[in-house]
C-alpha cells in the first residue's frame, strides 16, 4: 500500500516546500487540488505544469491525480439544467483530464458538493441524466490521457447528491467504462452510519474502486478521532484494494506538519 497526501492543507507554502515535507515524512504521492495551482486549471502553463511535475518527481513522489476539482471555481456545475452552464462545466472537464495528465496524476475525484447539488426545482431523475452524460461524455478523453474519473458519495450534510456508496457504484455500473469508477472516502462512509464502514468496503470490488481517501469524521486525520481503522484495513485487505490511500483533512490545527505526520504513523501500525 502507498500513501499519498493532499496538498491544500499547505496553504502556505510553496510546492517545493509541501513536496520535501512530505517526503521526508514517508508519503509516496502527493495529490493536489487544482485552486491551489491557480484560479483555474486552464490558466496554470505549460512551463508552470513542467515545473510541478519537476518538483514533484525531485522529491521522490508520485502525482496521485486531482480532487476538489471545481472548488473556488464560478460558473460551473455538474448536473444543472441551464444549457449555457453544463457546456461550460463539459469543456472544464476536459481542461481538468489534460491537467491531470501534464502533471502526471492518473486519478481525478469528482467531489466538489456545490457544484453537483440539485439546483431549484430540479429532480433528482434528472440530475441523475445530466451527470451521466457529462461523465460518460468525458471518460474517452480520460482514458486517452490515462486518467481514471471517480466519482465520490459524500454526506448529505454536504450534497443532496449521490450520498452512499450504493449510489456511486449504481452510477459507475450505469456509465459502464474503464475510466470510470467510484472513490471511497473514510469520512463520507462514516457519514452513511449503516451499513457500517468495512461493510461498505466488503460490498465493493478493488476493481471498481478508483481511488480511497482516509480521514476521520471529525474532519481531521485518521487516527485522530474515534474511527477504528483496524476493521477497515482488514476490509481493505479482504477486498484486495492494493492501490493508494489519500489522506484528505478538513482541519488543519495545530498544523498541517504535525497532521501528517501523526496521520502517516498511524495508517503505518496496520498491515494493508
Amino acid at each position: 500500500m502507498r500513501f499519498a497526501l493532499c496538498n491544500e492543507m499547505f496553504e502556505e507554502s510553496t510546492m517545493a516546500e509541501v513536496c520535501g515535507i512530505i517526503s521526508r515524512l514517508g508519503y509516496q504521492g502527493i495529490e493536489i487540488a487544482p485552486y491551489t495551482l491557480a484560479a483555474t486549471a486552464d490558466a496554470v502553463t505549460a512551463a508552470h505544469r513542467a515545473e510541478i511535475r519537476k518538483v514533484i518527481q525531485d522529491n521522490g513522489l508520485e502525482t496521485v491525480g486531482l480532487h476538489w476539482l471545481l472548488a473556488k471555481t464560478t460558473g460551473l456545475h455538474m448536473t444543472t439544467p441551464d444549457n449555457a452552464v453544463y457546456r461550460r462545466t463539459k469543456d472544464y472537464f476536459n481542461v481538468l483530464i489534460d491537467l491531470c495528465h501534464d502533471l502526471g496524476g492518473r486519478v481525478m475525484v469528482i467531489g466538489s458538493p456545490k457544484q453537483r447539488s440539485l439546483v431549484d426545482g430540479q429532480t433528482y431523475e434528472g440530475a441523475w441524466k445530466r451527470a451521466v452524460e457529462m461523465f460518460r461524455g468525458a471518460c474517452d478523453k480520460a482514458r486517452g490521457a490515462g486518467v481514471t474519473l471517480c466519482i465520490e458519495p459524500l454526506a448529505k450534510a454536504e450534497t443532496d447528491f449521490i450520498n452512499t456508496v450504493a449510489e456511486g457504484v449504481k452510477m459507475m455500473r450505469e456509465i459502464n467504462h474503464p475510466n470510470f469508477k467510484v472513490h471511497l472516502d473514510v469520512k463520507a462512509m462514516a457519514a452513511e452510519g449503516t451499513p457500517s464502514i468495512p461493510e461498505i468496503i466488503r460490498s465493493v470490488k478493488a476493481s471498481e474502486i478508483g481511488h480511497f481517501h482516509v480521514n476521520d469524521a471529525n474532519l481531521y486525520g485518521p487516527g485522530m478521532g474515534d474511527v477504528d481503522y483496524g476493521p477497515i484495513a482488514a476490509a481493505v485487505r479482504a477486498i484486495g484494494w492494493r492501490e493508494w490511500l489519500s489522506v484528505e483533512v478538513f482541519k488543519y490545527d495545530p498544523d498541517p506538519t504535525t497532521i501528517a505526520r501523526k496521520s502517516i504513523e498511524y495508517l503505518k501500525q496496520y498491515a494493508w
